[in-house]
């Protein structure tokens, strides 16, 4: 069977959805575009132009889903018109697949998830890092045991991007478009849930962002876990890899990670207690069997939930546990207080 699909938003972000669309056959084969929506009509048509595509080009989204009754509606739309893109195109029958973050707070995230629910439609979120090699190979090797039991999780994350366009003029931003990626990937290699966060936000002195380009939070999890996060978007100088520079500390040992393809695990030797009393360990690869390729692992998850009748892993039911890490660091930010973390979904 092949599903038809609308694009909605089409800039820088939309790249990376189209390459994947195109590049990885059973995508090509399955899904086809027949509409782009943006705005603005010389960026979608640009888009077009770019990928090849034989699509109809919209500035409005009620009229591109009554034109082709699309199966898909893939959202690619800054965070403040989420909302809209994701009701309308549930209301109209459409499964949608969302670039993050889910929504522009919790209670709207909630009434997408109902929403969804009530279409008896998917709503997944393009929380493409979760797919990366690094992420899901750690989760493997935590579950393995092989440095006992998780205690806590320690990672820094300073670049120095300059994005122009809606980033650069969001409140939050640091927390609200990027952290959400290393808050799911901590909550996805733990297998815990975030309980509580005390967070401080600030936006440096040099900063070409509106508002929070640099967080501090301590997240408390369940099963006694930490997890530490230090980051900035305007640390020019030594910049760590985009998925952060992780340690995680185990009962039997700890493990480091760059981020990118180094990996540093030692387990405790004997009962000795000095610090040279380690042995390396390896992190096993993993048969990632497609499942690490970012975009298309995502497209391709999705798909699979869609023609099985299934739930994607990156569903918003999930997916709202991550962003309510943001939105608890955000408010423990503002009231400089420790906030418990609110998972309760309607």
């Amino acid at each position: 069977m092949t599903y038809s699909a609308v694009l909605a938003g089409c800039g820088a972000m939309s790249k990376g959805w189209l390459d994947a669309l195109s590049r990885v056959p059973q995508l090509a084969e399955k899904i086809k575009i027949v509409g782009l929506m943006d705005i603005d009509p010389e960026l979608a048509k640009a888009r077009g132009a770019e990928f090849g595509l034989s699509a109809t080009f919209h500035c409005d989204l009620a009229e591109a889903l009554a034109t082709h009754k699309p199966d898909f509606v893939f959202d690619v739309v800054p965070p403040s018109a989420r909302k809209t893109v994701v009701l309308t195109a549930l209301a109209n029958g459409c499964h949608v697949l969302s670039e993050k973050p889910m929504a522009a707070s919790l209670s709207d995230a909630r009434e997408m998830l109902d929403a969804a629910r009530n279409a008896g439609r998917l709503h997944a979120i393009v929380q493409n890092r979760r797919y990366i090699e690094g992420v899901r190979r750690i989760r493997a090797f935590l579950e393995s045991g092989a440095i006992g039991k998780l205690t806590s999780m320690h990672c820094d994350f300073f670049l120095a991007p300059h994005f122009g366009g809606f980033r650069e003029q969001m409140e939050h931003v640091l927390l609200l478009d990027m952290a959400i990626h290393t808050f799911d990937a901590a909550r996805f290699m733990s297998g815990t849930r975030p309980l509580a966060v005390y967070c401080h936000e600030s936006n440096p002195d040099g900063s070409w962002f509106a508002h929070g380009a640099s967080a501090n939070a301590i997240f408390e999890m369940s099963d006694g876990v930490t997890f530490t996060y230090r980051g900035s978007w305007c640390a020019d100088g030594a910049p760590t890899s985009w998925e952060s520079q992780w340690r995680l500390v185990c009962t039997d040992g700890s493990l480091i990670w760059d981020g990118e393809d180094k990996y540093d695990a030692r387990a405790r030797a004997s009962e000795g207690k000095f610090i040279n009393d380690l042995k390396p360990v390896a992190v096993p690869a993993l048969d990632t069997s497609g499942t690490t390729d970012g975009h298309a692992s995502v497209l391709l998850d999705f798909l699979k939930a869609v023609e099985t009748q299934s739930i994607p892993e990156t569903d918003g039911s999930d997916n709202i546990k991550s962003l309510a890490m943001v939105f608890g660091a955000i408010e423990s930010a503002r009231t400089h207080t420790r906030t418990l973390i609110n998972l309760e979904v309607n």
